[in-house]
């Protein structure tokens, strides 16, 4: 008598095949979701650090060309300190600074005026065409960075004291137009990447 056996698969077989297919393709397709997801996040972690360096850069370079320039007010009856933290017009410092480039060749000055402002968590900054401006000048504005909680501005006395406020209120004020600190600190509080500061000696 035959003792033939079938080779193939038994429906209780290829039932658990198939459960085990599933469960390894679930855990692959997890696997590479996960690998995904993670390289998203660190690719707009790496994004989000470039652009911070970026925009510290460009204070960094700001600062350390610092002119010792005041301007004349808007409406030109007083003359605005070559870099104040007066809030009146609105900025938390601004200042006279070198080294404007000139690619085009433009018949204006190398010096420029900036200021900053802290504005709804984004850091802008400002620029005019003009060193003695007017309220008809146009006004230039770049966001360097956001998701920024606080800002503050340190500067440098003479005798090394640390001010927020400048120039110094015991300075004489026809003097004080052009006083410039001995250096100046920046401390920038981001919610997602805590405290940064940079420090920065100021050449007179």
């Amino acid at each position: 008598m035959s003792n033939n056996k079938s080779s193939g698969f038994t429906l209780i077989e290829v039932l658990i095949s198939i459960s085990i297919f599933s469960i390894l393709s679930a855990l692959a397709y997890g696997a590479l979701n996960q690998s995904l997801s993670t390289s998203d996040k660190l690719s707009e972690k790496i994004d989000r650090n470039q652009a911070i360096q970026k925009g510290i850069r460009i204070i960094e370079q700001d600062l350390m060309q610092l002119a010792k320039r005041p301007i004349r007010s808007e409406i030109g009856n007083t003359e605005i300190n070559a870099l104040t933290t007066n809030k009146v017009n609105g900025y938390a410092v601004e200042f006279s600074r070198h080294g404007w480039a000139n690619h085009l060749g433009s018949k204006r000055s190398t010096l420029q005026r900036v200021a900053y402002n802290h504005i709804d968590n984004k850091l802008i900054r400002y620029h005019w065409n003009v060193l003695d401006k007017t309220y008809s000048n146009q006004i230039d504005t770049n966001e360097l960075f956001d998701n920024l909680d606080e800002v503050t501005f340190l500067f440098m006395k003479d005798n090394n004291e640390w001010i927020k406020e400048w120039p110094p209120i015991e300075v004489i004020q026809d003097e004080s137009r052009a006083i410039l600190p001995n250096a100046i600190k920046i401390t920038f509080m981001f919610n997602d990447l805590g405290e940064i500061y940079r420090l920065l000696e100021i050449k007179q």
